[in-house]
């Protein structure tokens, strides 16, 4: 399987919804050989998915990538923590922000670059109100009726 034809793009619908994100980061992630395969196969998941700092390092929490098919005794544990990589500067403030109240951590994406490495991409977060939420289905109907005007003629 060649690595630079997958199309693997694994989104976490509801971080936008309740979150608004401020600032993004592409972290990568400390994965086994049959953990990269498993998100080849597009068996991974991010909901409920969190990040946490433990020891100064960053940590993504409650992933869920299912076990590899074909991996016998080597086979990983389906939500394990996993450690994500970003430059010091990156996680020092990262880490800094995120001791005001308000802000989290909250994963985006996965997906594998050209390179064939698994890349996460995180966010700065604050979490809406629900007056927000109502904004973001009112701005998402708004767009599917415009589209389906267009389509129509």
């Amino acid at each position: 399987m060649d690595k630079r034809k997958t199309n693997v793009n694994i989104k976490n619908k509801r971080a936008t919804f309740d979150y608004l994100i401020t600032d993004t980061y592409t972290a990568g992630i400390v994965l086994t050989g049959t953990e990269i395969k498993s998100i080849r196969l597009q068996r991974a998941s991010l909901v409920d998915t969190y990040c946490t700092f433990i020891a100064d390092e960053l940590w993504v929490k409650n992933m869920h990538i299912a076990e590899y098919f074909y991996g016998s005794y080597n086979n990983h544990v389906a939500r394990r923590d996993r450690k994500l990589l970003l430059e010091k500067k990156e996680l020092r403030k990262l880490q800094q922000t995120v001791k005001n109240p308000g802000f989290t951590i909250v994963p985006i994406r996965l997906f594998i670059n050209e390179r064939g490495l698994a890349k996460l991409v995180i966010g700065l977060a604050r979490g809406k109100h629900e007056y927000d939420k109502r904004q973001s289905i009112k701005e998402r109907d708004d767009k599917r009726e415009i589209d389906r005007i267009k389509r129509s003629y």
